[in-house]
């Protein structure tokens, strides 16, 4: 008896999360007016019945995944695909704990008059909460090549490393980032108002520098969520809304539940101490000393914190373009520039933080792109003093720097180009660098050169708008 009620139990929540199954219209949510702009290229993954793959679509907490899945549902919907092969199971719902995937396919068959056999679209948000997920995934993708399972979870850590070693030739990832600086724009209907079409070279620029540096501020404080930046409420109190959801869900459950982490405000404190110095220069010797903390123990929460999406590490060379065989010191950026006005206070255009932030941005544009294992930051000492170059791209055949460019919040180096004089002698010693090589600035436009070196100046902001929507369009920023 109790088992026949829980069942009945289950097939009521079932039937909630499946309103399609009577109405054969998609859920309310799903009518969310706005899609992201990787949504096209996911949902031609899914909905791929030339190969028998599912997708693992992963990313950080409040990116928009679920409202992705409820998305390509009504599209399929739309498309005619029938509403009864359609199902949507959220893992985490309590009903579900410990429930072996298969089982949820036996009740959506008892539920549904379809073909088991025939074309079906399986949806499993959440699923890094199943364990062992991958080896059910992987059975059933294998029993029902005509169905395509979907995958999705916030824990990208658990998925990234089981899909990659169990779904070999069977899963296949797609990875959402945080809001891109062009999506931020589109979202808003302000893309057309304040980005001018691309020039001969493919460059943009601006109608108006001042009122698309004011929207720069406001993504590099709440941006990097969609649902911030449709949400007035939200954008008013971040740090309620958006803050305690990633110390909450991530710090405090899903690395601690993955991991075993016992220390769980140990991780806190790094993770806030790193989000407060994103894009500064870093050295586990560095971090242990001043926590006290092991030196693999740091190590081991750095490779969490950045399996969760929630950072990245950022590989140093020297003035040759070299990497150094031990990764002594890098940088660590938040994968979201927003994350830091989550956990601390909004920014504003003359915070010392700034520059940090505006190069947090930069990097957080590149998280889509496969060219992000090939970007690095130089460092290294001169006869003058310490040198440093913010990004450099090296040719991972011929390991090489092919471009360099520093990124600034400040109109200066225009007229004072001179004092760039960490990214001159890096040019210098590399002339396979492509020139003019670059520095942005904050509102100016113009190119100068320095002891043969051109240098192309840019805004901030545009250049941030022009990396996330090459990257988006598939060409190289």
């Amino acid at each position: 008896m109790v088992l026949e009620i829980a069942e009945k139990d289950i097939l009521h929540s079932l039937q909630r999360d499946n309103p399609w199954w009577v109405t054969g219209t998609a859920a309310p949510s799903a009518g969310f007016s706005h899609t992201r702009a990787y949504f096209k290229g996911f949902r031609e993954q899914a909905l791929n019945w030339k190969i028998n793959r599912s997708v693992i679509l992963m990313g950080p907490r409040r990116v928009g995944k679920t409202v992705m899945l409820e998305q390509l549902v009504a599209h399929a919907l739309q498309e005619g695909f029938p509403p009864e092969a359609i199902l949507f199971a959220s893992i985490d719902t309590p009903l579900y704990s410990g429930m072996p995937l298969a089982r949820l396919i036996e009740l959506f068959e008892t539920q549904t008059s379809h073909d088991p056999n025939g074309r079906r679209l399986v949806i499993f948000d959440e699923i890094q909460y199943l364990k062992d997920w991958e080896v059910h995934l992987k059975v059933l993708t294998d029993r029902y090549p005509q169905t395509r399972f979907i995958a999705s979870g916030s824990a990208a850590a658990a998925l990234r490393l089981k899909s990659q070693e169990s779904g070999a030739g069977r899963f296949t990832d797609f990875f959402l980032p945080p809001l891109t600086f062009a999506e931020f724009l589109d979202f808003l209907n302000l893309e057309e108002k304040l980005i001018a079409p691309a020039d001969r070279e493919g460059r943009y620029q601006t109608t108006d520098i001042d009122a698309l540096n004011e929207e720069f501020i406001r993504y590099l404080n709440f941006g990097g969520y969609p649902e911030a930046v449709l949400n007035a409420e939200i954008q008013s109190n971040v740090q309620r809304y958006l803050g305690r959801d990633i110390v909450d869900k991530v710090l405090l459950r899903d690395l601690p539940s993955l991991y075993g982490i016992q220390d769980i405000q140990e991780l806190n404190r790094l993770f806030t101490t790193i989000a407060y110095h994103s894009g500064q220069e870093i050295s586990l010797e560095g971090l242990a000393s001043s926590s006290g903390v092991a030196k693999n123990t740091i190590s081991r929460y750095l490779e969490y914190l950045e399996a969760a999406f929630l950072i990245v590490r950022v590989r140093r060379v020297d003035d040759n373009g070299k990497t150094f065989q031990r990764m002594r010191q890098f940088k660590v950026y938040l994968t979201n520039p927003s994350m830091r006005a989550a956990l601390f206070a909004p920014l504003t255009a003359d915070d010392e933080a700034m520059g940090s932030m505006a190069e947090t941005a930069i990097f957080s544009q590149w998280f889509h792109s496969d060219q992000l294992a090939q970007i690095h930051y130089a460092r290294w000492k001169s006869r003058r003093k310490d040198q440093e170059v913010d990004l450099v791209r090296c040719d991972p055949a011929r390991l090489k720097p092919v471009w360099a460019y520093e990124v600034k919040w400040s109109d200066r180096y225009v007229s004072h180009p001179g004092e760039l004089t960490g990214l001159i002698e890096f040019v210098k010693k590399n002339p396979k660098i492509a020139q003019p090589t670059g520095a942005s600035t904050r509102t100016l436009t113009a190119e100068t050169e320095v002891d043969g070196v051109k240098i192309r100046h840019f805004p901030c902001a545009l250049h941030c708008y022009q990396i996330g929507r090459n990257v988006i369009e598939g060409r190289a920023p």
